[in-house]
């Protein structure tokens, strides 16, 4: 099944207790269909003591959320997004809101 957002996309939260953030997506998990977006589902975990962190103390990360949770932004605003095959053969993604190209913020492979 094609995935509507991939990793790089700015996205907004459409349901849940960050509904409306905004955020980059950070990492997909393909096999739970979910997704890690910046800032959002942030979790406090308690960490013991070990030789790499001697100090322990609380970790705060973001935590995955389910993938229809979120829409690529288009002009501030949430978008669906349909695919569409160009001449040449190749799938682009397409922002319904204004039927522009969606382009990953991905920068140079590192």
């Amino acid at each position: 099944m094609p995935r509507h957002i991939k990793k790089g996309d700015q996205v907004i939260v459409t349901s849940g207790n960050d509904k409306g953030t905004v955020g980059e997506v950070l990492r997909i998990l393909t096999d739970k269909n979910r997704v890690v977006v910046q800032g959002v589902n942030i979790r406090a975990k308690h960490m013991k003591p070990t030789q790499q962190n001697p100090q322990g103390g609380i970790v705060r990360s973001e935590m995955a959320i389910h993938m229809s949770n979120v829409s690529p932004v288009v002009d501030g605003k949430p978008s669906r997004v349909r695919f569409e095959t160009k001449k040449d053969g190749s799938k682009v993604r397409v922002a319904v809101r204004n039927g522009k190209e969606l382009h990953t913020l991905r920068g140079p492979k590192s």
